[in-house]
């Protein structure tokens, strides 16, 4: 009898707090945030698209079947052996086991999570009203999603936006600095994005030097001597990052790798994300929006921007607008401030109390109205996420050669086999090992004097197209119905068509 009345009590008491628990959700301010997140994760739920990701799916997948990583290239004939940094092999074991376990849809939603928890982070860091806050998380957001998707750079946003975190919060509690050695340890395993960290806590030492040459004090509280002890702080915590670099499988090589890669002129020549952004284009009028604002608002609000908030701001302003792929590293930084400056021109007008909520009772009417808009946003989330894991295989159709591929692996025409530099990746998920590659994403592996023979042979430049070929040996090659170099041999004697759609032509050549 006494046990049936506890256990009737413990469940009485577990029913109460999770009854309170929920009640506690279902107020507006929270709601507000819950409902920012799923937002953000719908945006970022989108079908696989990016070239890359079909070798990481193979590499992760080798990587967990023969338990080390590589050191040399499996994958391309052109560059069979050589030594390469997978500077990204912790990344690719995440995302072949996302996939292993949950398909396509639990890759889309573990990805759509990352990036709507570096975007919360962002909210969080924003000072003034939450709702405030929230819109210009989402103008952000809107700006860096052309760069969004499956793939490892989510994981450098979602680093980079705890280490602001971190950053900012260490004004007040400068012990927090002394997790940053380990997030470095996390991310130069997971990507070649570390150096970003380092860089960002460089521009916070020199901006706090610059904050105090200018008289800006951290806090009107803190004194000279604990804004010099959290100086010494960063610098030591920059230093104890540095030092863990080398603890991956590559050693010291990573020290070198992000360096090599910026000074790639070949990858700033021919890949999409690393161009600038082309404003013409309307999936890059939020950046255009955000850069604008952030111009103007300095001499429009009463707020002055500290020295380090304008070193920030420049240094990631001219990054976005030389690459499409810096973009979400400059809305983390410009977000907070540019939120911060508009809160600053509205109390200035004495217009913060039309954001202004009251304090009111939630009332059974108010908290089922709350329930019901959770649950919808909740279905809505979990709808898209259905839908569009459901349209991956037409969207592998319609982006990528799925059909030659299919007819490759089956007819066998004969190799080494020249494919479009996009879809290396692709061949290298579905033909692999049956067929080596001539290229793939990996751009910093093949090198610039490489991507021009590519380009020459791919648009018939002068009159040496045609030497890569007879070099390597090319028997196959599979390149859009467009490629200048298509029609160019589809007019020569000893080369024929053998497979033909609307994505993919398949030429082979007659056996000398």
């Amino acid at each position: 009898m006494f046990a049936n009345a506890r256990r009737f009590y413990t469940e009485g008491f577990r029913a109460r707090y999770y009854l309170r628990t929920v009640m506690e959700l279902l107020q507006t301010r929270r709601l507000f945030v819950i409902i920012l997140g799923l937002g953000l994760f719908a945006l970022a739920a989108r079908s696989v698209t990016d070239p890359d990701v079909w070798w990481h799916l193979r590499t992760g997948q080798l990587i967990l079947q023969n338990h080390q990583v590589f050191q040399a290239d499996p994958y391309s004939f052109t560059r069979f052996g050589q030594p390469w940094v997978d500077h990204e092999w912790l990344s690719q074991v995440l995302i072949f086991g996302l996939y292993r376990l949950a398909g396509w849809g639990g890759l889309i939603a573990g990805f759509s999570a990352v990036i709507a928890v570096a975007f919360l982070v962002v909210f969080l860091r924003c000072p003034g009203r939450p709702y405030l806050a929230g819109v210009s998380t989402l103008l952000g957001a809107f700006a860096s999603a052309p760069s969004w998707g499956v793939r490892p750079q989510m994981l450098t946003l979602l680093l980079a936006s705890v280490l602001l975190f971190i950053l900012e919060r260490s004004y007040r509690r400068p012990n927090l600095l002394w997790w940053t050695p380990l997030l470095m340890l996390l991310w130069v395993n997971l990507h070649a994005g570390y150096a970003l960290g380092i860089a960002l806590m460089a521009l916070f030492l020199v901006g706090d030097a610059l904050d105090s040459v200018f008289g800006f004090a951290p806090f009107e509280s803190q004194s000279a001597s604990q804004s010099a002890a959290r100086f010494r702080t960063l610098g030591l915590a920059i230093v104890a990052c540095a030092a863990v670099v080398p603890l991956n499988p590559y050693g010291a090589a990573m020290y070198a790798y992000p360096l090599e890669t910026l000074r790639s002129r070949a990858m700033q020549s021919y890949i999409g994300e690393w161009f600038s952004p082309d404003f013409h284009q309307g999936r890059y009028l939020p950046t255009l929006a955000m850069i604008l604002a952030t111009i103007a608002l300095p001499a429009l609000s009463p707020r002055r921007l500290r020295p380090r908030e304008v070193l920030l701001l420049a240094v990631t302003t001219f990054a976005a607008l030389r690459s499409v792929r810096h973009i979400p590293i400059y809305a983390l930084v410009a977000i907070p401030i540019m939120c911060a400056m508009v809160q600053a021109c509205l109390q200035e007008r004495d217009v913060t109390k039309w954001f202004e909520s009251k304090h009111l009772p939630m009332t059974p009417a108010k908290t089922l109205i709350n329930a019901v808009l959770l649950a919808s946003f909740l279905a809505f989330v979990v709808a898209r996420v259905r839908y569009v894991s459901r349209q991956q295989a037409d969207m592998e159709a319609k982006e990528l050669p799925a059909a030659a591929a299919s007819f490759i692996a089956t007819q066998h025409p004969p190799a080494p086999m020249l494919n479009h530099y996009n879809w290396g990746g692709y061949f290298i998920w579905r033909l692999y090992p049956e067929y080596r590659v001539y290229i793939d994403g990996r751009a910093d592996l093949y090198g610039d004097a490489f991507m021009d023979d590519l380009a020459t042979i791919y648009y018939l430049r002068g009159d040496s197209w045609r030497t890569p070929l007879d070099r390597w040996g090319i028997r196959t090659v599979v390149l859009p119905p467009d490629a200048p170099l298509i029609t160019a041999l589809e007019a020569l004697p000893d080369w024929k068509t053998i497979y033909a759609d609307k994505r993919a032509v398949v030429l082979t050549r007659k056996a000398p």
